[in-house]
């Protein structure tokens, strides 16, 4: 089993490179499914249906960025943007996903004995192009 470190990982949100300021990304893949049981079953039947998902990237605060994650992210509230999401880094045959988001919360959370942190949900809006990455 060949593994990989999560500290390759590269984010992007509307073609804005979020990679320095993140410690944490996931994303969600998941279908609607249906109940199609009939008369006479003893268990359910299902069948899938719609694709969705979800996604959330995390890091922490930088007061000094002009353009770090709250300047860049704030005023992508409410709007429908590119995610770019390579787990092992970027370089050509590489995995990456890429998927239209709607931008739907931004948060910041400050505790009085660490660091200010923020964090951004995503609401897949269309199919997840899981191609390799081009040369």
């Amino acid at each position: 089993m060949t593994t990989v470190h999560g500290r390759k990982t590269v984010v992007k949100l509307a073609a804005i490179d979020l990679t320095q300021y993140s410690n944490n990304s996931q994303l969600e893949i998941t279908s609607d499914t249906h109940d199609v049981t009939v008369y006479g079953k003893d268990a359910h039947l299902f069948v899938g249906g719609l694709l969705n998902g979800t996604a959330t990237i995390s890091g922490f605060y930088d007061s000094t960025a002009v353009n770090g994650p709250r300047a860049a992210i704030k005023p992508m509230v409410g709007t429908v943007v590119k995610l770019t999401h390579q787990p092992e880094g970027t370089g050509s045959g590489k995995p990456q996903d890429m998927v239209d988001v709607v931008v739907t919360k931004y948060t910041q959370t400050h505790p009085v004995a660490d660091m200010i942190t923020w964090s951004v949900d995503l609401q897949f809006s269309d199919v997840v192009n899981s191609a390799p990455q081009a040369a």
